[in-house]
Parts: C-alpha cells; structure tokens; sequence
C-alpha cells in the first residue's frame, strides 16, 4: 500500500521521556494533550512499537465498524487478561462471536426488566439504612450497593458481606495492571519482579474463589433461575453446540463482574459528585423525579426521566468509565481522511479526550445535560460504550441500574460534598482517586 498522508505527532524522545517507565500511568494526560495538540489524529512512538490515537468519528468508524476485520484487541488490552481472564473483553473472534452469542440472552430486555426491579428493591433498602447528616465515602457505597445488585441480579445470590474483598482484590488487580501493562511490564512479568506481583496473586486467588464457589453452589444445586450465572450454566451455542467450561464461566463472570460493578460504580459517584457542585442541575433532576411515579414498573419509570437520564450521559461523556479502547491493526488499512496504518499500529480511541473535543462539545468542560437536547453530536464522537460488534453487551443493564439509582436515591436524599471534589485515577476504569468524603442529607 503506498504511504498515505502524514499523521503528526511528537518524537521518539519526547514520547518515551514523557511515559517511561510504565506507559500506561501516563497516558491519559498524553493522550489529551496530543488531542488538543494534533486534533483528528496524532502518531507517536516507543522503542519498537508505532501508536496512533484517533480522535474523529470517521475514524472511529472505521476501527469499530467498517473496517473492524483489520483489527484484533491491542497488546495492553490483551493484557487485562490477567484481570478477567480470556471473556468477552479479551477475547478474539471466532471465540468472541461463540462467547457473545451464548451471553447476549442474559441480557434481553425482558430479562433486564426482571433485573430492574432487584436493583429499584436494594436500592430501596441502601437508602432507608441512611441516617440524615451520615458521613460516608461515596465511592465505598456506590461500589458496595452496585456489587450487591450485580450478585443478585446477575449471580442470583446475596454475597453483600464479601463486597469489601470484591472492592479491594478488583482494586489491587486494577492497580497491578498499571504496572504490568507495556514492554517493561511485560518483562517484569517475566522475570518475577513486577511491582505489586504478590498483591495481584492474592487478589486473583480472593476474586476466582468467591466466583468458584458460585459456580459450584449453582452446579450443586440447580434450578430454574433467571440470573445471568444460571442461564449461562444451562446455555449453549445454536450453531456450534457448544457450552461454558467452568474455566470460561468464570472468565466471563469476571468480566461481567468488572463490567457490572466496578463501571457502573464509578459513573454512578462521578455523577453524584456532579450534581453536588451544580445544585441549580441537581434541583431540576429532583422536581422531575419527584413528579414521576414511583409505582411505574422500572422501564416506565425510567422512560419517565429524559432530563435524568441526559444527566447521566453528560457525567459520563466528562468521565467515561471505559475511558481508553485499544486495538491493533493485522494488516496495513487505510482510515478516514486519507491516514495509512502499517500492520502491527496499536490505535487508541480514547474517550476521555474524544468527548471533551471543542469541535464536537461547544464549552466542552462545562457540565451541561441540555447539550443531548440538540442531537447535533456526530455519530462516534461519543463512545462510552464502545461501538460495532464489540459494543457493550451489558450497556442497557448499566444504564437502567444507573437511572434507576439516581432516582430512587434522588427522591429520598442528597450528596453534600465534604472537601474538594475528586481527582481522577485512570486505572482500567475512570475511578476517583482515594475516597469521596460525603454528607448525606435526607429530603
């Protein structure tokens, strides 16, 4: 293929300078300062390897969607199979197309209305724990109240007294990530002397214990239940035949355990944090939940809540949680805009800086919920689920929890923040960094 336009970007010095020794540490600041640099798309390198970020929805397009077949995950997402092993997030076709088809009816609309009224009931009844004026971390509630609706709605069990051993093994495991991920994490790996290598087999020992288990209870005891662990059991592939090995049960009930808890946690307190620092966007959010009927069942209720729901999706374009998607191209492709890419390109689409673009989000660091209102947001330039056949599966789960939260928590109390609002941690989720220190004050 002959050489296409030149994409921009900085040296090899600069880039290597700028994120040795752990790549990954570094890259969210890099990654949005090359967008307000280079705009479209920027090019840079370290020792063996060329990188591009790509910034505009054409070309996100094409990495996702039309031209997807030229690309396999990149080698820092295949490395989070340390974390969640080879499931849906990890794994490569034809695997991840068998996977998917076995998987995607746990997460049907109709099972999501049954998951819907679990989640409005526990929500229900972490609020009325609530003592008016209680001092809590935000972040520690939110990740124990998502963990606790993910163990019954999609592992059809209570298992709220090991939720600070879930928090704390996917922490460690998130942390050890960011050292292990990268050339020089790949060789610690190797060599035994990765930062952290004993924190992260202990908390992969915690978390494959907690999830073995559910497995085998389940396994012992079967029955006709509508969770996602117990579909999974008894499900198999309609062309193939085929059926989960516990191994790939508990590679995917990792993954849906990350993707169900840690995700919606974290949307959850950086929209919180949100509306406590704009009380004007937090008192209309409130009068809309307080005219909507409660009795509604959950889709109703949540379909009732458009203003909420823009809420939501605003906190997430400012912090998606799935903040970086990678790939890597198999074969030289051309992208949007006339931009070549040799085989062997790692691309980033890095939604942390994609959605905080002037050329696609007017005053992009403002918080403005209104914005969706317009529906003058080109396709792919918002992409915090993803996009394509890789899209996330579990997107309408988190969204109804999410609302469903939002309002049920709204109409009873609200977040006053105690300190200054928290910095961001760009680990394999956008997390706030340490503890989010709030009031709660009852309606």
């Amino acid at each position: 293929m002959p050489a296409g336009k030149e994409i921009p970007g900085p040296g090899l010095l600069e880039s290597t300078r700028r994120l040795y020794p752990f790549p990954f540490q570094a890259l969210p600041s890099f990654l949005c300062e090359l967008t307000d640099r280079y705009g479209d798309i920027a090019a840079f390198r370290l020792p063996g390897r060329r990188l591009i970020v790509a910034n505009h929805p054409q070309q996100i397009r094409d990495v996702l969607v039309t031209q997807q077949d030229a690309f396999v995950k990149s080698p820092g997402t295949r490395t989070l199979r340390l974390i969640v092993g080879d499931g849906l997030l990890t794994s490569e076709e034809p695997h991840h197309r068998i996977m998917r088809r076995i998987v995607q009816p746990a997460f049907h609309r109709p099972r999501i209305e049954n998951y819907a009224r679990t989640m409005r009931e526990l929500t229900l009844e972490w609020a009325a724990a609530r003592a008016d004026g209680e001092r809590f971390d935000l972040h520690a509630a939110m990740s124990e109240l998502t963990f606790t609706v993910a163990c019954q709605t999609l592992f059809g069990t209570d298992t709220s007294s090991q939720a600070d051993d879930v928090r704390d093994a996917l922490h460690a495991l998130l942390e050890g990530y960011s050292h292990a991920v990268g050339p020089i994490g790949a060789v610690l790996r190797a060599v035994g002397l990765l930062p952290g290598s004993r924190a992260i087999d202990a908390a992969t020992r915690k978390l494959d214990g907690i999830i073995d288990a559910l497995i085998g209870a389940r396994r012992a005891h079967p029955s006709a239940r509508t969770d996602a662990l117990s579909l999974l059991l008894a499900a198999e592939d309609d062309l193939t035949g085929q059926r989960l090995t516990d191994r790939e049960l508990r590679d995917e009930a990792k993954t849906l355990m990350l993707a169900g808890h840690a995700t919606t946690a974290n949307a959850l307190v950086w929209t919180l944090v949100l509306l406590a620092q704009h009380p004007e966007i937090q008192a209309r959010m409130l009068a809309e939940i307080d005219a909507a009927n409660e009795g509604d069942p959950p889709f109703a209720f949540v379909e009732s809540l458009p203003f909420t729901r823009r809420v939501l999706r605003e906190a997430m374009r400012l912090y998606p949680p799935a903040w970086l998607i990678g790939r890597e191209s198999t074969r030289a492709v051309e992208l949007a805009g006339g931009y070549r890419l040799a085989a062997r390109t790692t691309v980033f689409i890095c939604p942390l800086a994609l959605h905080r673009r002037s050329a696609f989000y007017p005053e992009p660091l403002r918080f403005d919920p209104d914005r969706w209102e317009r529906d003058d947001v080109p396709a792919f330039a918002y992409v915090p689920f993803g996009g394509g056949a890789r899209r996330c599966l579990g997107e309408e789960f988190a969204l109804t929890e999410a609302t469903l939260v939002l309002a049920t928590l709204g109409r009873r109390m609200r977040f006053e923040l105690e300190g200054d609002p928290p910095q961001s941690e760009a680990l394999v989720t956008l997390r706030p960094k340490g503890a989010v220190p709030v009031r709660a004050a009852l309606r």
